[in-house]
């Protein structure tokens, strides 16, 4: 499937589209329709259940979408958060330099600057591809989106290029809310702004974008967890940037072998499971990816992406990273606000470490559905987990009889104060089957005669439709609820 095909698929079902679609749209900025808008909660839903709920000491909080300029000073933004632009002298267009080359097929090194690219550009000739002008000097170009704050000029502000800056502003104040422990963990589900120059790939790269955060807080001499030491052992997909070649390795050997920290191999393993296990995706689909040398941020000890294989995006692409940031964001803090954010553990003053897991929460739900949709047959079938599907089941009356009519209607009115459920009468009951299977609705209830027929050996039971085997059974009507609870929760 390439990206027009999913993005068709999406816009003709209900699950995201370009923002303002009325207007023409715009690059790089997407809504979600009702399917998506549900799958996307319950995805969100599972990373919170998963990473921050069942640790002691890990919390959910809010930050502001705008922040003013000193604390983005201080942690580099203002100076560091740039992308290479080169424009044309001819019709004015503008292009990231590295993903101009990168289309081109011409090689570039991550993270190279304006003066390095401009020399690929020079060396292999390279023109405007919509007029074929002379281009002209590549520069630094600052992504984020600057806002004023109050009438007039007013107070400059910007809206926040990540998520993670609000967790570091809000630590020392959750920190001593909350009986100032460690290892604490703060995690956000938000939205993040950047001003990208070649927004493409549907979800992949967006001016408007959602990241699932979780930013751990924590004393290197001491973090150690091991509440599931199974997790070392996992077998992981690794390219190391000692040597680029791709192997497969356990946490433990990492640790033994690369001087990877252990809590660090860890939670490589627990971010495996999750994607694995949880997500069901393919063992030889996902892997790591250290970076190192100018690739690396200069504050991350240990930097490894997140990367699945998307076909629609032509091979491995990132979706997510783990990120030893030592103790810069809260050192840098600091520093930019003259308050001390350092704490006291048992007698011993420290600045905490963060090991920061960081999710594309737009770019993990359009990978699910790319690795989800599937031809089977003469049917198209989204087979996402069930936890995922946007919603529980769908319940369709066989007939258009009152009695029948009535029975459905009961039964979804009750059910969709537990379940998102759909009601569909409309069309044949084959054509209303393949509609659910392709939005993914993992079971289809059909209310039939027998069900309201009291002479029947059927009366008071449907037909419960599962959607990948296609495989039916009769079940009471009471036992729906506890029927569809057990098959469709969330579960690791």
């Amino acid at each position: 499937m390439d990206i027009e095909e999913l993005l068709g698929f999406a816009k003709r079902t209900g699950f995201f589209w370009p923002a303002a679609e009325i207007y023409g749209g715009t690059s790089g900025i997407f809504d979600y329709g009702h399917l998506g808008a549900l799958m996307r909660r319950k995805f969100e839903d599972a990373w919170l259940n998963f990473f921050v709920y069942r640790n002691e000491n890990y919390y959910p909080i809010e930050g502001s979408n705008i922040l003013p300029e000193k604390p983005l000073v201080a942690s580099g933004h203002a100076s560091r958060f740039n992308d290479v632009i080169v424009g044309c002298s001819k019709c004015k267009s503008y292009y990231r330099a590295d993903v101009l080359l990168n289309d081109m097929k011409i090689p570039v090194a991550e993270g190279a600057n304006a003066s390095e690219l401009g020399e690929v550009i020079k060396k292999n000739g390279v023109k405007c591809p919509k007029c074929s002008g002379m281009l002209l000097e590549p520069k630094a170009f600052n992504m984020m989106i600057g806002v004023s704050l109050g009438p007039e000029k007013g107070e400059l502000g910007y809206l926040r290029p990540e998520t993670a800056q609000s967790v570091y502003l809000n630590f020392f104040r959750e920190f001593n809310i909350l009986r100032k422990r460690l290892p604490i963990g703060l995690a956000i589900i938000g939205r993040a702004y950047r001003n990208e120059i070649s927004p493409r790939q549907g979800l992949y790269r967006m001016r408007e974008l959602t990241q699932a955060e979780l930013q751990i807080f924590f004393d290197p001499d001491t973090f150690n967890p091991t509440d599931n030491d199974m997790l070392l052992e996992r077998k992981l997909n690794v390219i190391l940037y000692v040597d680029k070649k791709e192997r497969v390795i356990t946490g433990n050997e990492l640790v033994a072998s690369f001087n990877i920290p252990k809590f660090y191999a860890y939670h490589m393993g627990l971010i495996d499971y999750f994607y694995k296990e949880v997500l069901s995706i393919k063992n030889d689909r996902m892997r790591f990816l250290e970076k190192g040398g100018e690739d690396k941020a200069f504050y991350n000890k240990v930097h490894m992406d997140i990367e699945i294989n998307v076909d629609s995006w032509n091979g491995f692409k990132e979706v997510g990273g783990l990120h030893y940031r030592s103790d810069y964001d809260l050192t840098s803090h600091s520093k930019g606000s003259n308050i001390d954010l350092s704490v006291n553990i048992n007698g011993k003053k420290i600045m905490p470490n963060v090991l920061e897991l960081s999710f594309g929460v737009d770019r993990n739900l359009w990978m699910l559905v790319d690795q989800s949709l599937i031809k089977d047959e003469d049917r198209s079938i989204f087979k996402i987990k069930r936890f995922l599907a946007p919603y529980a089941f769908a319940i369709l009356p066989l007939q258009k009889d009152d009695n029948i009519i009535k029975v459905s209607r009961d039964i979804y009115e009750n059910s969709r104060k537990i379940f998102n459920v759909y009601f569909d009468e409309s069309g044949s009951i084959g054509r209303r089957y393949a509609r659910m299977d392709e939005i993914g609705t993992p079971f289809c209830i059909t209310i039939d005669f027998n069900t309201v027929d009291s002479n029947s050996n059927e009366y008071n039971t449907v037909t419960i439709r599962e959607r990948d085997s296609k495989k039916q059974e009769r079940i009471k009507i009471s036992d729906i609820s506890e029927y569809v609870s057990k098959m469709v929760k969330f579960g690791y």
